[in-house]
C-alpha cells in the first residue's frame, strides 16, 4: 500500500515517521518543503504538488491547519481533486469544523474517491509511537478498508458515525484540555503566596479529581515556563489552540449555543499569542498569564 501525507507539521512528520518506521512507502506533500526535508532525508519521495501526490498513493491522509488549507490542498490549482481518485480513500485528520469534512467528503466522492475523517487525540509524541485516539467518521465499508491502517496510527479508533461525527466529538474533547491551562493559571494565582515549591505544589494538583491525565506528564514543561525559560519544543503551540478555540466557539454558535468559559480562554491565549507567544506551547501559558495579568 502507498500511502500520502498532505502536511508535515509537527503532527504530520510525527505520523510520517511512525508509518516509515512501519515500513511502509511514503509520499509527502507540504506547502513549505523545507519542513519536510527530515522525511526526504530518511527517503521519502517529497511531491511537487498534492496532485502529484495523490497519483502516486493508494490512501492519501492529510492532516492541515485549518479549511483554507485544507481547500487549497485539495481544491487549489494542482489539488488533490484534480487528480483521478477512482478506488482511492482520503484519510483527512485536521481539527476543522464538521462542515468543512461533510463538504470536502462530497467533492472526494464527486471524483470517484472515498473519504473517511479521523481527527486525533494526542500531540507529537503519540502519533510517533503510534497511540492516538482516532476518532472516526465515514461510511461503514470505507471505515473498514483503512481500519487496519488506523489501528496502526491510534491506540484507540472509535467510529462513531457519518463524516463529521468524528470532527464534532474532537473539538468536544479538546475543549476541557484547552480551557484547563488558563484554569491552572487561575488556580496557581492562589497559592502564589505559600512558601510552598512549585513542583511539589503542581505534584499536589495532579493527584487530585480537578486535574487531567496530561498535567502529570507535562509538569517539567509548566515547572520549566515558571522558572523563564521557553520550551523546547512546542507540542501544542498557542496559536493553534486558538485557532481550536476559535472553531468550537463557531461550532457552538451554530447550534445556538454560547461558549463563555470558552471565550474567555481565547481572549488570554490572544493576549499570549500578542506579545510574542504564539509559537510557544500551551503550557507556557499559566507562567505568562501569572507574570502579566496580576491585579495590583
Amino acid at each position: 500500500m502507498k500511502l500520502g501525507i498532505l502536511g508535515t507539521g509537527r503532527m504530520g512528520f510525527a505520523i510520517a515517521e511512525h508509518l516509515l518506521d512501519l515500513g511502509y512507502t511514503l509520499t509527502v506533500w507540504n506547502r513549505t518543503p523545507a519542513k519536510a526535508q527530515g522525511l526526504v532525508d530518511r527517503g521519502v519521495v517529497l511531491a511537487k504538488t498534492p496532485a502529484d501526490l495523490a497519483n502516486a498513493s493508494d490512501v492519501i491522509i492529510s492532516i492541515l491547519t485549518d479549511a483554507e488549507a485544507i481547500n487549497a490542498a485539495y481544491a487549489g490549482a494542482n489539488g488533490v481533486l484534480s487528480s483521478p481518485l477512482a478506488g482511492k480513500i482520503c484519510i483527512e485528520m485536521s481539527t476543522v469544523r464538521p462542515e468543512t469534512q461533510i463538504a470536502l467528503a462530497k467533492k472526494i466522492a464527486a471524483q470517484g474517491g472515498a473519504m473517511v475523517e479521523c481527527p486525533v487525540g494526542g500531540t507529537v509524541t503519540p502519533a510517533r509511537d503510534g497511540k492516538l485516539l482516532g476518532l472516526v467518521g465515514g461510511a461503514n465499508g470505507d471505515v473498514e478498508k483503512v481500519r487496519p491502517l488506523l489501528e496502526k496510527m491510534c491506540r484507540r479508533v472509535e467510529h462513531v458515525g457519518d463524516i463529521g461525527a468524528g470532527t464534532s466529538l474532537k473539538l468536544a474533547i479538546n475543549l476541557p484540555l484547552l480551557v484547563y491551562w488558563q484554569s491552572l493559571a487561575e488556580a496557581l494565582s492562589l497559592v502564589g503566596s505559600m512558601k510552598i515549591d512549585k513542583a511539589r505544589i503542581l505534584d499536589i494538583l495532579s493527584d487530585t479529581s480537578g486535574a487531567p491525565m496530561i498535567l502529570k506528564m507535562r509538569i517539567p514543561a509548566i515547572l520549566a515556563a515558571l522558572s523563564g525559560q521557553s520550551s523546547s519544543g512546542a507540542h501544542f503551540n498557542i496559536d493553534s489552540i486558538r485557532k481550536d478555540l476559535r472553531t468550537m466557539i463557531k461550532e457552538a454558535a451554530a447550534s445556538g449555543y454560547a461558549l463563555p468559559v470558552t471565550s474567555a480562554a481565547l481572549s488570554s491565549f490572544n493576549d499570549a499569542s500578542a506579545a510574542g507567544l504564539g509559537d510557544g506551547d500551551g503550557t507556557e501559558l499559566a507562567a505568562w498569564w501569572l507574570e502579566n495579568s496580576c491585579q495590583k
